[in-house]
């Protein structure tokens, strides 16, 4: 009996008992498909978040107040830690790897304008946040340069904002109250959307010190410096550090590059994909305990066959094989069923719920297939050896 003699018999096994085959074959396709599915899910998100983080760009460094990495003694309370300005963030302006600089202020205040009042989000800006963000104006235009100490209280609306508060109609020149303050509208963004559950158009731009103002406070919160692409990222920190030193004396601040941002968020996403796809995994070894189950029942079913088959002259390594042929062709099948399955279901969600991200990871289904057939292969090692260790006469007798 040659290979293709023993593959056309296992295949015969298979078709003479349909109901056996189809339940071995659906615990596999079932794990698979739960793989696929997990996975998708996990990597849609791994990519729906990276994309949301890096649509303003990777080039990009966030100086903090306070130092968080700490070295040697104390160097005093945090209430010794100097605060991020104004005036630190035109100082690095200097640098000869700023593209732009950015001081940043925000919080929450209740905005009057159009008759209607609405509690919002107050974002304090310099006039080159919108070319640093890639931010875009749908009217008007975005805050001017004037001096960054004592800016015009001019304002610029998120494209939610706008259509809460003013509808369709155009707002520039109008008021609009910011707590105790009032603003000149000269501009609308463009719609942006939300970014890691921050809603970027339920926001009203306003400058830095103005805010500074708004929210009675002496700092900013976070100095953004924009680099070249091509520039060595440590270079610019180093030279950031330097000057930043300079002014303060002494390392109370905290640089983080963008890129450092995205390398440990990209690894933690990595992480839950590769843990949904262990249990998707799980899935996938409670149908190998279902195959090995029915695998030995076949075995208890066939003994007559076997003993025919032995006493045809057919060796025990011959048995071993057309058994192990049978879990195989099981372990495919339901694989590719699987396959099939849960990647038409994950792209059927992904057309039907928009709001769902749903990126099928190849790399994991390639592994899953891979595994299926392992199992297979595993699940027929013992009912194989059982059956080639038959006595002929014994398996004759058991008919």
């Amino acid at each position: 009996m040659n290979f293709a003699e023993s593959l056309k018999f296992a295949l015969r096994a298979l078709t003479d008992h349909p109901m056996r085959t189809l339940l071995s074959a659906s615990g596999i396709a079932i794990g698979i498909a739960a793989v696929i599915l997990l996975t998708s899910i996990g990597a849609g998100i791994q990519h729906f978040v990276l994309s949301e983080f890096t649509q303003f760009g990777t080039n990009i460094l966030n100086i903090t107040p306070g130092k968080i990495r700490t070295r040697g003694t104390s160097t005093g309370s945090i209430g010794s830690v100097r605060l991020l300005t104004i005036d630190d963030s035109l100082a690095l302006k200097a640098s000869r790897y700023a593209t732009y600089t950015n001081a940043t202020v925000t919080g929450n205040a209740e905005v009057r304008g159009g008759g209607r009042s609405r509690r919002v989000t107050i974002s304090g800006q310099g006039p080159d946040f919108d070319r640093a963000f890639n931010m875009h104006t749908a009217i008007g235009r975005f805050l001017p340069a004037d001096d960054p100490r004592n800016p015009r209280a001019f304002a610029v609306l998120g494209a939610k904002t706008h259509k809460e508060l003013y509808g369709d109609a155009n707002p520039l020149g109008s008021v609009l109250q910011v707590g105790g303050s009032r603003f000149r509208i000269i501009g609308v963004m463009a719609a942006k959307g939300q970014v890691l559950g921050f809603d970027l158009d339920d926001t009203v731009y306003i400058p830095t010190a103005r805010a500074l103002e708004v929210f009675n406070r002496e700092g900013v919160m976070e100095i953004h410096v924009v680099y070249p692409p091509t520039a060595p990222v440590e270079e610019v920190i180093d030279e950031i550090r330097r000057m930043m030193v300079e002014r303060h004396g002494r390392e109370d601040f905290t640089i983080t590059p963008q890129q450092q941002m995205l390398s440990t968020l990209s690894t933690v996403l990595n992480v839950l994909t590769f843990a949904v796809a262990v249990l998707g995994g799980i899935s996938l070894l409670v149908g190998a305990v279902g195959m090995i189950t029915l695998m030995h029942i076949a075995v208890n079913e066939r003994m007559a066959e076997i003993g025919l088959l032995n006493a045809l002259g057919a060796t025990p390594g011959r048995i071993r094989i057309l058994f192990l042929l049978e879990s195989t062709i099981l372990s495919t099948l339901g694989g590719m069923i699987g396959l099939v399955v849960g990647a038409g279901i994950a792209g059927l969600s992904g057309m039907l719920i928009s709001e769902l991200p749903v990126s099928i990871p190849w790399r994991y289904v390639i592994a899953a297939l891979i595994l299926s057939g392992l199992i297979g292969l595993a699940a027929g090692v013992v009912p194989a050896m059982r059956a080639a260790r038959l006595n002929p006469v014994d398996a004759l007798r058991a008919e």
